[in-house]
């Protein structure tokens, strides 16, 4: 298999040694090259968009450019793993990366490779989403499903009463569904966004684009009924917990939203 799993950043990082691994500059449009690594902004691409759709620019070009038979997306901080215990130091996390060879098993049996579910255990996944950041553009999502794709009303409705997601935007899948995924996700993301005026926004807040998305890889997985293998997540970079969870239990009690990423 021709796997690439392409590595989302924006600056320069370390990365995984594996041949199965391309290193992408995402929102590379108006920015200095990043040594070593694949710009976003050539060919048919939506750079300049990176501050709204994050990494979904990386995504998008290797939807329109990038050949391969199978296509995937991970972050320099956050990727695969094999490793069911995590090591503690950044080298030893390098270690356990998800390999060309395991991934290549995992396909063999399943349509896609997806991050282990999240649970948010004491509230839904719409609920999470209305209490931590503006649930308008959500909402609007699903007046552009009912309007042209009502197939997947069923499933993004069920945002409502599921706790549990595949998050991040991480997975792997055959270059063939990718393009059946991409074609539907930035045809409906383009039209939320003729009808969402970001300009009201915080910087932070305009990048609902990507969180949207997050949410509806499983809308399109359900609904498409497509099978999956789960990997564990591994961060490179240290999770502060407590302070996590602190933000998670303020913003469902209090209505505080988000104001940055942790």
């Amino acid at each position: 298999m021709n796997i690439k799993l392409l590595v989302a950043a924006h600056k320069k990082y370390q990365m995984p040694e594996d041949a199965m691994y391309l290193p992408l500059h995402v929102g590379a449009e108006g920015k200095s090259p990043i040594e070593g690594f694949t710009p976003d902004n050539t060919g048919d691409n939506i750079s300049s968009k990176n501050p709204y759709y994050c990494e979904l620019t990386g995504l998008y070009w290797a939807w329109k450019n990038l050949d391969a038979d199978y296509i995937g997306l991970c972050h320099y901080r956050r990727y695969f793993s094999a490793c069911k215990k995590v090591p503690k130091t950044e080298a030893e996390k390098f270690k356990v990366v998800l390999t060309g060879e395991q991934a290549e098993g995992l396909l063999s049996n399943a349509d896609i490779i997806l991050p282990k579910k999240r649970n948010y255990y004491i509230e839904t996944i719409y609920n999470h989403y209305k209490h931590t950041m503006y649930i308008e553009p959500l909402d609007i999502t699903g007046d552009v499903l009912r309007e042209k794709y009502p197939e997947y009303v069923k499933e993004f409705e069920g945002l409502k009463h599921t706790r549990k997601m595949h998050a991040f935007n991480m997975f792997i899948m055959k270059k063939e569904l990718l393009d059946q995924y991409c074609s539907w996700l930035f045809d409906v993301l383009g039209e939320v966004e003729k009808r969402v005026d970001s300009s009201q926004y915080s910087d932070f807040h305009k990048r609902f684009f990507g969180r949207i998305s997050e949410r509806l890889l499983d809308v399109w997985i359900r609904t498409n009924k497509l099978s999956y293998a789960e990997v564990p997540v591994i961060d490179m970079q240290n999770i502060n917990w407590p302070n996590k969870i602190k933000s998670f239990l303020v913003a469902k009690f209090t209505g505080k939203r988000y104001e940055k990423s942790f």
